[in-house]
């Protein structure tokens, strides 16, 4: 499923946050929008999944104009979310967090497949979600995200409170999920490391605006991906 934007431009109240972006992740591939805190990007993510109603532009999702679709009804087309922020309910245990939604659309074998890759969920699976630490709860909100079989994912920040060790298997995750499924990914980031091992297109956001897009093979990418993101 391919994701195309066009000439997006979002905010909040009279202030525009994301102007004029586009760009298009084809079916299967995955791009990485980078960029240091306040640039925009998790407000742009919000533009596309509903949350927060584009200004002006189109969103494409399939071929479908999504633009400001509910997000429970982009969930049904195969779109799934994890925002920056905890979206996990406190409450409720590991298992019944992974088991909210999904009511039989995963595979016992895809479970345990995603279970294998972050063990401490296994461990955890009767434990409170409010109780993790926030590197577990950003586990459990990728592996709830992962459970739901997406046709794209989209996701905000998702290394952010990982240690390196995890971060290295978020990343093998989501590769063996492209090669698994061909799942389309759209992420945004401030780990390199992570965004170049994903992705096959980098892209600096920079005061809400497209300002650098490369293959992610070139050579040099990371000296050049510094140099746009410095301060």
């Amino acid at each position: 499923m391919n994701l195309a934007v066009t000439d997006l431009r979002a905010g909040y109240g009279s202030a525009v946050i994301v102007d004029g972006v586009g760009f298009e992740v084809p079916e299967h591939g995955a791009l990485a929008i980078v960029g240091r805190n306040g640039m925009g990007k998790s407000t742009l993510l919000k533009a596309l999944t509903g949350y927060l109603r584009p200004m002006r532009g189109t969103v494409a999702v399939g071929g479908r104009t999504t633009t400001g679709l509910s997000t429970y009804r982009l969930a049904r087309l195969g779109v799934a979310y994890t925002p920056q922020e905890q979206s996990l309910f406190g409450g409720l245990s590991v298992d019944e967090n992974l088991s909210i939604g999904i009511s039989g659309r995963c595979p016992r074998n895809l479970r345990e497949e995603i279970l294998s890759a972050f063990p401490v969920l296994r461990e955890r699976l009767r434990q409170r979600a409010g109780t993790l630490s926030g590197g577990e709860q950003k586990m459990l909100t990728l592996a709830k995200a992962l459970a739901m079989q997406p046709r794209l994912l989209l996701l905000d920040e998702i290394s952010d409170g990982l240690g390196p060790g995890v971060v290295t298997t978020v990343g093998d995750t989501l590769v063996g999920l492209r090669e698994r499924f061909g799942c389309t990914i759209l992420m945004v980031e401030q780990n390199l490391d992570l965004s170049l091992r994903v992705a096959d297109r980098i892209a600096v956001l920079k005061l809400g605006k497209i300002v650098f897009e490369r293959d992610a093979g070139e050579p040099g990418l990371r000296e050049e991906l510094t140099a746009q993101l410095a301060p």
